[in-house]
């Protein structure tokens, strides 16, 4: 089947958060919204039956999960990622993020400290600030075009750290870690006692022929020490269902896990996750082949028409996720003035760089996951902004 990703779907009114939140994020409808990680694409047809399928069932009762749910997933790891986790280390979540916070509030206690990499998704400072511990941030630095890892300061907080959230690959940088990268973090977490958990969310979404590897199998110590949480929410633009899965490295740790969310009874998929889940990884093959050079062509559009248009702006092109990061400190503006002017004057709506987290201030993460015609008229309407200051 051939997918169009050119059409464009009015999503106004459809209980989207991307766009009926616009008001409550920016203050005003008037914008494109080009910010949180939402696609404006109709995932595969393969998942849209099976929710047709289950709906027509009209009985939506206590949904079970089968065997063949876990089965599917480790089918995809095996077939994408050379991996072949056991089933019987796989948990079932209502989301990657909400994984973060069980293990988070599991395997540590109040007061204890958190290593993270900053800039970061927003989610890693909040979670460990809203279980009542204490973030540590190793800065990551731009060198050499590439953000990398100050070793020496990241070995420092580990010294001090319960947990290690990964985030891998990296959100808002784009980064796919390398092979040595990620095998020298995990062994420094391994050597002062450190619990290795690895988001591994946006991992189908690679560009440039580059290579993602799951944390997990980097090497042997890896593989008996990394918690890896994954899910589908992001490749078929699925995070409206609310599920993911966490494999784990052993029995011990599963067993933790899952009694954080027995003591809130939350152990079951909804009715339309586990049939649209299973059959985004049994069938959703298609639809991502044909996604993702779209992905890369927008990345480059915008890379082509920012330095050809926009002089004072200058692109990051990221290697993995939709979501791009520009430089605007060409502008001579603070981040109040930047957000300010990207919402009133150019009329789109992105995310300030700083919120990720200082790193990035001056710079906003730009969502290319549209039609390419959308993301044209948002850039048009940047560079017309810019223009007249």
């Amino acid at each position: 089947m051939q997918y169009n990703f050119d059409e464009i779907i009015d999503r106004k009114g459809t209980r989207c958060a991307k766009y009926d939140e616009r008001i409550k994020k920016f203050g005003t409808e008037d914008l494109i919204p080009l910010w949180i990680a939402d696609m404006d694409f109709k995932t595969a047809q393969p998942i849209i039956d099976a929710c047709k399928r289950r709906a027509e069932e009209g009985i939506f009762g206590y949904t079970s999960r089968p065997d063949s749910y876990f089965e599917a997933v480790q089918n995809w790891e095996k077939e994408r990622y050379d991996w072949c986790p056991d089933t019987a280390l796989m948990s079932w979540s209502l989301g990657v993020v909400q994984s973060l916070t069980a293990i988070v509030r599991t395997f540590s206690h109040v007061d204890d400290k958190i290593l993270i990499q900053s800039p970061v998704y927003t989610e890693f400072w909040d979670i460990p600030d809203m279980a009542g511990r204490k973030v540590l941030a190793n800065a990551l630095v731009e060198k050499e075009d590439r953000w990398q890892v100050d070793f020496a300061d990241f070995e420092e907080k580990a010294k001090e750290a319960k947990i290690f959230i990964l985030c891998n690959p990296h959100n808002p940088l784009g980064l796919v870690w390398e092979k040595e990268e990620l095998q020298r973090m995990i062994e420094i977490c391994h050597k002062h006692h450190v619990l290795v958990v690895s988001d591994e969310i946006h991992s189908d979404l690679i560009f440039h022929g580059k290579k993602h590897l799951r944390a997990a199998t980097v090497s042997p110590l890896a593989k008996e020490t990394v918690i890896t949480c994954v899910s589908l929410s992001k490749t078929f633009n699925l995070a409206g269902l609310q599920a993911s899965t966490t494999i784990f490295p052993n029995q011990e740790l599963k067993k933790d896990f899952d009694l954080f969310w027995t003591r809130m009874d939350i152990h079951r998929n909804n009715a339309f996750s586990s049939v649209a889940m299973e059959a985004a990884y049994r069938e959703g093959g298609e639809w991502l082949s044909q996604l993702l050079p779209y992905l890369e062509a927008n990345l480059s559009f915008v890379e082509d028409f920012v330095s050809r248009e926009i002089p004072k702006l200058k692109v990051h092109v990221p290697d993995a996720t939709y979501l791009m990061l520009l430089d605007c400190r060409g502008l001579g503006m603070s981040d109040k003035e930047l957000n300010d002017f990207m919402v009133h004057k150019a009329k789109i709506g992105l995310n300030a760089g700083v919120s990720f987290g200082k790193e990035i201030s001056g710079f906003m993460r730009l969502n290319v996951a549209c039609s390419r015609k959308l993301l044209e008229q948002g850039l048009i309407q940047l560079r017309d902004a810019v223009a007249s200051l």
